[in-house]
């Protein structure tokens, strides 16, 4: 260091003498980006592409694509990868698993470049003379769980057009005709909203518009079957086991029911016609997703056979039936987009989400799929799992509806502090609350029955889209019943809160109440988890192996320095178990003693002292009067 003592010398000379200067360190200006890809027009695509993708591999589970693009003129031609798609409300666009590509036109290579400012997009120098471009690529599906989503096995698939296809920028997506063939697996039936002809295991779809392609996916399976449910609608089913498939009379009334329901509900029908895709499994990844005039549905082994062990995944059907109309017919502006590179905005899924998840478990009840019991029970635990995020402190629910892009669905830590996607469930006690305003300022006239018949019964048949506002919602509750909806929602939706909305319950004719019992729906998430969930009380949720895998924020566990991915290996001096877990929380109000427990972080283990009198806590919903309130008249069926 010695030897620079002069250097350092120097340089503070400069430095004090102002020869040296920070103003002139070498810094680049950053020029103008060049954005030169064509903005989408509401204008015809001159021909039809078509689609040819062989999906027959089960094994290494590469699916082959060849696609053809009709070109026009030798220029550059930019080609999009689907990004920006709806239902997921962030950019989900799978473009790493598309490989291979190789472009050729006039039986020749040809040569293309990704976009050095969007990487969805794909510049092709098209050659003089060329009428046609040909496409070659592979989907490499996930070979296991690490890789992403499942979507093939040996005995299911799940097919989304958007992970097998370009389509050309510069157009409306519904103005590019397409049309598309698929290779299954020999002997295996698929479904999908979209008709075509089958030559043995060849299914050539009929002509369509690259939007509704996009809006039509495949499930296809080995074991399959079908069953009318009226209206247009079918259930289309598949399963790892034939076995799953079997259903009782009573079980399939349920889902006619529910469509009937539906459609009366609404008071229209915005499809042609509509297919559940339905695939019960455990083996192909979850799924719940809508699309106008189909919805793909993963539910477990057990969706008919354990029937009687709780509703399980029996609020998914409704739940996808009901954006058939809110969120695909009639949906945010913000969330429609004319192509899938246009980024979409999530501030209204409040609405198009939390009045679906509202409409979801309704139907739900009067189809019969979940009992009123049931979903009393299930309202219940929604109300008190919102209370415990304490995030609502500092984010309002409206910046949830952000949360699809900000946190892409990967785990929190602190899920109570830094809130997730609670505008689904928030949403639904914010409209159960609007119902319960409704039916008291009217006294008992009008609903929320009212508001949806008045904002999505209207052109019946039709499976386009038209658009709403948050003014147009509060325009059409006006028009249902004068009251401050501006007021109402700006204060639940736009500004933070100490706890949840649950005056809907209230105006229902219910309280929210805690017993040491569980209730059916607690029962089916400890269930489901394999585990206990006391998040009301002590503020855990554990495995039965003691993994934590919840702490509530500000929780007595949360004050004991508790967190996800720690494992308690004892408690009070007892080897961990879930039964000695309930039993030491059963016994903290009377014994006096704070729990203490043996605690394992990586490989290191501590002891840890909770003060904990309060038991074992489960909500429940009470009645608070004992008449018939607004809430029992909600849930009743209507046809």
């Amino acid at each position: 260091m010695l030897r620079f003592s002069w250097l350092i010398q120097i340089v503070c000379a400069l430095l004090a003498t102002g020869t040296l200067q920070a103003q002139d360190r070498s810094g680049p200006t950053l020029p103008a980006p060049v954005d030169d890809i064509p903005v989408a027009e509401d204008r015809a695509f001159p021909g039809t592409m078509r689609l040819l993708v062989d999906a027959s591999d089960t094994t290494q589970r590469l699916w082959v694509v060849r696609q053809t693009i009709p070109v026009s003129a030798a220029a550059p031609l930019t080609l999009l990868f689907p990004e920006w798609l709806p239902g997921n409300h962030a950019p989900r666009g799978q473009l790493e698993k598309m490989t291979g590509l190789r472009i050729t036109a006039l039986g020749q290579p040809v040569a293309w470049q990704r976009h050095p400012l969007d990487v969805f997009a794909i510049v092709v120098a098209v050659p003089p003379g060329a009428t046609e471009i040909e496409l070659e690529f592979q989907a490499a599906n996930p070979t296991a769980e690490n890789q992403g989503r499942v979507v093939v096995t040996d005995k299911l698939l799940n097919l989304q057009f958007e992970r097998v296809s370009f389509y050309p920028a510069g157009y409306y997506v519904r103005r590019i005709p397409v049309q598309a063939s698929v290779t299954y697996p020999a002997g295996w039936q698929a479904f999908s909203a979209l008709r075509g002809s089958q030559q043995g295991a060849v299914v050539n779809y009929e002509t369509t518009d690259y939007e509704t392609l996009i809006d039509s996916p495949v499930f296809a399976g080995r074991y399959s079957a079908t069953a009318d449910l009226g209206e247009g609608v079918t259930l289309a089913m598949v399963a790892d086991d034939p076995k799953e498939l079997v259903h009782s009379d009573e079980q399939l009334a349920m889902h006619r029911k529910l469509v009937s329901e539906a459609v009366a509900l609404f008071d229209s029908r915005h499809f042609d016609h509509y297919d559940f895709l339905l695939a019960i499994t455990g083996e192909l990844g979850g799924i719940g997703l809508e699309h106008h005039r189909s919805s793909e549905n993963s539910v477990e082994p057990g969706y008919f056979t354990r029937w009687e062990d709780g509703p399980g995944d029996r609020n998914l059907l409704p739940h996808e039936f009901t954006h058939s109309w809110n969120g695909k017919f009639r949906r945010p502006a913000g969330l429609w987009t004319p192509d899938y590179r246009t980024p979409m905005q999530d501030d209204l899924l409040w609405v198009y989400e939390g009045q679906t998840q509202f409409w979801g478990y309704v139907l739900g009840a009067r189809a019969g799929l979940f009992s009123k019991e049931q979903t009393l029970d299930a309202i219940a635990s929604i109300a008190a799992r919102l209370d415990l995020a304490k995030g609502r402190q500092w984010r309002p629910l409206v910046d949830t509806t952000f949360d699809p892009i900000i946190a892409a669905r990967r785990p929190k830590a602190w899920n109570s502090w830094q809130r997730a996607e609670d505008y689904y469930n928030e949403g639904l006690l914010l409209w159960l609350e609007a119902d319960g305003i409704l039916r008291r300022e009217s006294n008992g006239a009008r609903g929320l029955d009212d508001f949806a018949a008045a904002f999505f019964g209207m052109r019946d048949g039709d499976y386009g889209q038209l658009l709403y506002t948050r003014e147009d919602v509060l325009a059409a509750l006006q028009g249902v019943q004068p009251y401050d909806w501006t007021g109402f929602f700006a204060a639940r939706v736009d500004q933070t809160s100490t706890e949840a909305p649950k005056r809907g319950l209230e105006l229902g004719g219910y309280r929210l109440v805690y017993r040491d019992t569980p209730s059916s729906i607690s029962k089916n998430i400890e269930s489901d988890l394999k585990g206990v969930d006391q998040s009301y009380g002590i503020g855990l949720v554990v495995t039965n192996e003691g993994n934590v895998q919840s702490v509530v924020w500000d929780s007595p566990a949360f004050a004991a320095d508790l967190a996800v991915g720690m494992q308690i290996v004892a408690i009070n001096g007892v080897q961990f178990s879930a039964d000695a877990f309930r039993t030491a929380l059963e016994q903290s109000g009377s014994s006096g003693a704070a729990l203490e427990l043996i605690v394992r972080q990586g490989k290191n283990y501590r002891t840890v002292s909770i003060d904990y009198r309060d038991g074992l806590r489960y909500p429940h919903l009470e009645k608070s009067a004992d008449d018939e309130g607004s809430l029992d008249l909600l849930l009743a069926p209507r046809t």
